[in-house]
């Protein structure tokens, strides 16, 4: 993270831009897609979502299969000397299973604001970096044992207030177990380079599964930016299938201590578009 306010979206950039405040709003494509996703059949052999927390699902859609998920928006805050910094983004994210192991992705934030108070007063809106990733599922001999990889290229042609500086790469690796009926526990690895300059996140998360459409979850991880340092974040959410192919997601983090975001939540909505 560039600035004083970190990105919640599923790829956790630590090398952003400052961002800016604006009223809530909730995308009309994203109520249309939620209307389209509750009258679909409920037939669907649904793998999961990326959202919420920190890393993503270890499983990919079937060829042709297409999932959208978006945030509501997410938000941050950080509060540095006299400065703080809020922060609203429509976070997007376009997956399409391609067959076999392999996963498309398309991620975007079409829609941003962010206000500064303090010694700088400044607000501004605008659209973030367009994202192209791929998803790779990794073998395992134990069905309790899922793992899979995430490569991404962002390109610089977000809005100037919101754009990175310079093309960001990004590796992560995720790391599931089924540990019993109802938790699953998690390790997500991350890296991302951007300048000549790595960026690195781990988290690990608790998944517990109250009834078969609530999950309850808990996080923590540990971030490093080149130019800020470390620091540490935990917290929790939960989602909530509402229909086979419906996910609603709610969520936040607080920082615990070093250089990390005062918060971050998450409010989203992921829609299955399988066979």
């Amino acid at each position: 993270m560039r600035s004083e306010v970190m990105d919640f979206s599923r790829y956790r950039s630590t090398n952003r831009c400052p961002r800016k405040h604006a009223r809530r709003s909730v995308p009309i494509t994203a109520l249309a897609m939620l209307m389209l996703g509750v009258t679909l059949p409920a037939l669907a052999d649904n793998p999961g979502y990326d959202r919420p927390g920190y890393g993503f699902t270890p499983v990919v859609l079937g060829a042709g299969d297409i999932t959208v998920e978006q945030g509501l928006p997410d938000w941050s805050r950080n509060r540095q000397d006299d400065l703080t910094s809020s922060q609203y983004s429509a976070d997007s994210l376009l997956r399409i299973g391609i067959g076999g192991p392999l996963e498309l992705q398309l991620g975007s934030s079409p829609w941003n604001s962010l206000q500064q108070n303090g010694s700088i007063r400044d607000n501004s809106q605008g659209h973030g970096d367009s994202i192209l990733g791929l998803k790779l599922a990794l073998p395992s001999s134990s069905q309790a044992f899922s793992w899979g990889l995430l490569g991404s290229v962002e390109f610089t042609d977000g809005a100037k207030a919101f754009r990175s500086a310079q093309r960001q790469y990004l590796l992560g690796a995720q790391f599931n177990l089924q540990a019993d009926e109802r938790n699953s526990l998690g390790l997500y690895l991350q890296d991302a380079r951007s300048g000549g300059a790595d960026s690195t996140t781990a988290a690990v998360s608790d998944n517990y599964a109250i009834s078969k459409t609530l999950t309850l979850y808990a996080e923590t991880a540990w971030l490093h930016a080149p130019d800020q340092g470390s620091g540490t974040v935990a917290g929790a959410g939960l989602a909530w299938m509402i229909t086979p192919r419906v996910q609603f997601d709610a969520g936040f983090d607080r920082r615990l201590g070093g250089a990390a975001p005062e918060w971050q939540t998450n409010l989203g909505v992921s829609i299955y578009f399988g066979h």
